[in-house]
């Protein structure tokens, strides 16, 4: 998290120079060098500051990236993949400098296999892209992030999000995927059978690696069908800790909850200004069901008892999709609802994830944190799997505030990993989050390490992100 972390590697200027070249002559206008396209490349979306590319290249084709790959191989220029450009610690930076292969054009739903639940797309293809063009299926792809993130994306930062209680995450939803690695060589990582038992898991290597092992060139995905009925509700509750002992309950319990998201007061508070709501501003859980309509009415109403007992307030639950998607609309908008609690200033966002038996107790501790450091920070929680983001509201160009939240972020980080968690559930490593990938993985990062020095020698792929290497 320390800016102290965030620094420029070495640059091989004759070769970044070289490589340029060369794809200008094959590529043309699709490679810009332009310094704003560049600062769209690198990372904007937190107070890490933005370390551009050389040059940005707009692949159309698998063929076009083992090109790139190959010629920046051959001169040892570093290969940083862009999808849409929100992921949060740092990942698109280019500290070493180098080349961007920006994703957008890589943007086809190769193929649909309904009977068998499952599609085949390009890496630029975007989460509501692909649902749009699912819906004349019945089916569509579950894990939503928030932000309209990259199919690639949200693969290399193993992404998940609100839904990711009922169907998992991304590692859960990859079936496998195709790349072009460091030498320029495509290769598959699996078949589209559900199960395996042939040779390594490939795939899981992939799913997560940031950008570092390879370029992905197609990701086959699990799909769902489209539930039947759905219904959607608010509850409120007088603590953070009597909402969480409401989620552990209903999870115990085996409800098929598909969303079950915890917000703190403040950012109730938030929401409610933001989006024009009359909410209680008190700890609340936002839930959804999928299923028939007489399951998720039932399931509505046990939930209800659950919160009743853990003194919540009235669960307001609704099937009409005018009500509920104004409801998830509130929650989906929480981060810009987050910052007009400050105008003016900058949103750090940051996530851990515990055992959900240890939920309460890290939130109100963290809780109790932010109000001893003086900050302004609302929480957001998937509660159902034990994950939370914080988004640290502040003057980014104070220093105090920054050391006050760099502090801050530190001892979350550590309190987290005390508990038994990890220091990120789903942003990634990237650069901010590299020194607690030691902290949390011990000497699991040397064999990191191993694989990255073995499939990437000249250490071309994404340099500087995850964890520090020296070819």
């Amino acid at each position: 998290m320390a800016l102290s972390n965030v620094v420029a590697g070495f640059r091989n200027e004759a070769g970044i120079a070289t490589v340029v070249g060369v794809l200008q002559q094959r590529f043309g206008d699709r490679v810009q060098t332009g310094e704003a396209l560049r600062g769209q490349h690198a990372h904007t979306t937190t107070y890490i500051p933005a370390q551009l590319p050389d040059a940005v290249v707009f692949p159309e084709s698998a063929e076009e990236i083992r090109t790139i790959v190959r010629a920046c191989a051959d001169h040892k220029v570093p290969v940083i993949p862009f999808g849409t450009g929100t992921s949060l610690e740092g990942q698109v930076n280019a500290p070493h400098g180098g080349i961007s292969i920006d994703m957008t054009r890589m943007n086809r739903v190769l193929e649909v296999n309904a009977e068998d639940l499952d599609c085949t797309v390009q890496p630029g293809v975007t989460r509501e892209q692909l649902n749009s063009d699912l819906r004349d299926t019945g089916l569509f792809f579950p894990i939503d992030p928030g932000a309209n993130a990259s199919i690639g994306g949200m693969t290399a930062t193993r992404a998940s999000g609100t839904n990711a209680v009922r169907y998992g995450t991304m590692r859960d939803n990859v079936i496998a995927v195709t790349a072009v690695t460091p030498s320029g060589e495509e290769i598959r990582t699996a078949r589209r059978a559900r199960k395996s038992s042939a040779g390594y898991d490939l795939t899981r290597l992939f799913v997560g690696s940031e950008g570092t092992l390879g370029v992905l060139t197609s990701i086959t995905l699990r799909l769902q069908g489209i539930p039947q009925a759905i219904s959607g509700g608010v509850c409120p509750f007088p603590t953070v800790e009597a909402a969480c002992n409401a989620v552990i309950m209903t999870i115990q319990m085996g409800i098929p909850v598909a969303r079950i998201e915890l917000l703190d007061a403040l950012q109730m508070k938030a929401c409610n200004a933001y989006s024009n709501l009359s909410y209680p501003e008190s700890p609340a859980l936002f839930l959804e069901f999928h299923g028939t309509d007489a399951g998720v009415a039932e399931q509505a109403d046990i939930f209800a008892e659950i919160a009743a007992d853990c003194g919540g307030g009235e669960f307001e639950w609704t099937k009409d999709a005018e009500r509920r998607t104004q409801l998830w609309k509130a929650r989906h908008n929480a981060y810009w609802a987050a910052l007009q609690l400050r105008p003016g200033a900058k949103g750090v966002s940051t996530d851990v994830c515990v055992p959900i038996s240890r939920l309460a107790e890290c939130v109100a501790e963290t809780q109790a944190d932010i109000a001893a450091s003086g900050l302004v920070a609302p929480i957001v929680g998937h509660a159902g799997d034990g994950n939370f983001h914080v988004l640290v509201l502040m003057d980014t160009d104070n220093p105090a505030e920054i050391a006050a939240a760099e502090g801050f972020v530190d001892r979350l980080n550590s309190r987290a990993l005390a508990m038994d968690g990890t220091c990120t559930g789903e942003h990634g490593i990237g650069q901010g989050k590299r020194p607690y990938l030691t902290l949390e993985m011990g000497e699991g990062v040397s064999m990191m390490r191993q694989i990255k020095r073995a499939l990437d020698p000249d250490n071309i792929m994404n340099p500087g992100k995850v964890f520090s290497f020296d070819p």
